[in-house]
């Protein structure tokens, strides 16, 4: 047994002191749509709901064991990782300051406090995390504390690890694959490290999030970069730059095996996990799932194990959720029209409506002349390509509109 295997094992097992092994299931619904044996790692069933109290766990499991007075722990989250030091620290008795930007929701607020209690203190600052963080560094200096990264350390990677450790305990057989999220690295460097020094010749696959590609980035480079820009709906794995001591664990991956799932997608995944199987996931922890159709050749015949890495949701997003995968599916549609100001021009348009085309929005913008205005119109249908029609009617009545539905600047601004 090699040194890391040995140190995830022990983390596994003092794990077993705070919390049982998260469930590995078998998933019908999905083994018979791609014709694969696919189980979930269900880590959205973790007591905070994601996986990452592993790595907090352990980090504090050893700076507590080296040390003579315990330190005060310090981090900065506005999701996963604050949730799980906040458990960490009521578990061990410790005193833990996590700081959150001020514009994080009340509900991941709440949770971090209900799982801290007493042991814990929440300070609100900065409107960004870049100026949390700073905040929550610089605080640790001034009182000598100890500060728990969220994935670039290595006692960190190595409880994340622990996910392997148990998946491998209970399997009754080696899989062919696993499909790990990446954010910042530490689940995906922790799982493979172990796994390739225990059971070498299980495939790889990598997925992270379109606006927060930093480990493909990194694989281009061969050394983390800082991304220019991140789309933070996949919260969870909206990671500007990978870590270096995780990246030095992934650099010798092949960059094909890194996969990127679109926002909008994910989306879709979300709901369906929702509605077919009453699996509650968050973004990042969908995105394991959401790349099988990509794999679906690969993996028929195979076992193929996904990490589900969160279910941390708040339902209040959820009409976003589907929004965006009605547009990404093509079964939800916004234009711009240019309509006459007569009376009955409305209900002529709606004459062109097809049965199972239906307004989900109309508003009037302007009007350009006094015969005519611009309408904003949001149209649902039950197939996609009942639009195809709804253009050409509308096409052959000499209308004219503009469909901004993937336009991000006129669609980010009026809808």
């Amino acid at each position: 047994m090699t040194d890391f295997a040995a140190k995830a094992r022990a983390a596994e097992k003092a794990m077993r002191a705070l919390f049982p092994p998260t469930p590995l299931q078998r998933n019908l619904h999905l083994s018979e749509r791609y014709k694969a044996d696919i189980w979930l790692k269900r880590e959205d069933l973790s007591p905070v709901r994601s996986y990452k109290l592993r790595g907090a766990f352990n980090a504090m499991r050893k700076v507590l064991a080296a040390a003579d007075e315990p330190p005060v722990f310090v981090c900065a989250s506005a999701g996963n990782h604050a949730q799980g030091v906040a458990f960490a620290c009521r578990h061990f008795g410790v005193r833990g300051v996590i700081f959150m930007p001020v514009t994080t929701p009340q509900q991941k607020i709440g949770k971090t406090r209900l799982f801290g209690g007493d042991n814990i203190e929440i300070r609100l600052t900065g409107d960004y995390f870049d100026d949390t963080l700073a905040s929550a560094q610089g605080y640790c200096r001034e009182v000598g504390g100890h500060f728990l990264a969220p994935f670039d350390d290595e006692d960190v990677i190595e409880g994340q690890a622990s996910v392997a450790v148990e998946l491998m305990s209970v399997l009754y057989h080696t899989p062919d694959m696993v499909i790990l999220p990446v954010g910042g690295g530490g689940l995906a460097a922790g799982v493979v490290s172990f796994l390739r020094e225990t059971a070498p010749g299980i495939g790889f696959r990598f997925v992270e999030p379109v606006g927060g590609a930093s480990l493909t980035a990194a694989l281009a480079e061969g050394a983390p970069v800082t991304l220019p820009g991140v789309d933070t709906f996949v919260d969870g794995a909206a990671v500007a730059r990978i870590g270096a001591r995780t990246f030095d664990r992934l650099k010798g991956i092949d960059p094909a095996h890194v996969l990127r799932a679109p926002e909008d997608r994910v989306c879709t995944t979300i709901l369906e996990l929702l509605n077919v199987e009453g699996i509650v996931l968050e973004p990042a922890g969908a995105m394991s799932i959401d790349v099988l159709p990509e794999l679906a050749d690969e993996i028929a015949g195979k076992s193929v194990i996904c990490v589900t890495s969160g279910g941390n949701f708040d339902f209040e997003r959820l009409p976003e959720v589907k929004e965006r995968a009605q547009r990404f599916s093509g079964l939800k549609k916004y234009f711009i029209l240019r309509m006459p100001q007569r009376p009955g021009a409305l209900r002529d348009f709606l004459d062109l409506l097809g049965p199972q085309d239906d307004i989900a929005r109309f508003e009037y913008l302007k009007k350009s002349a006094r015969n005519f205005g611009t309408v904003l119109i949001g149209i649902e249908t039950a197939e996609a390509r009942n639009f195809s029609a709804l253009f050409a009617r509308m096409d052959a009545q000499g209308l004219t509109y503009r469909d901004i539905t993937d336009d991000p600047t006129l669609a980010d601004f009026l809808i």
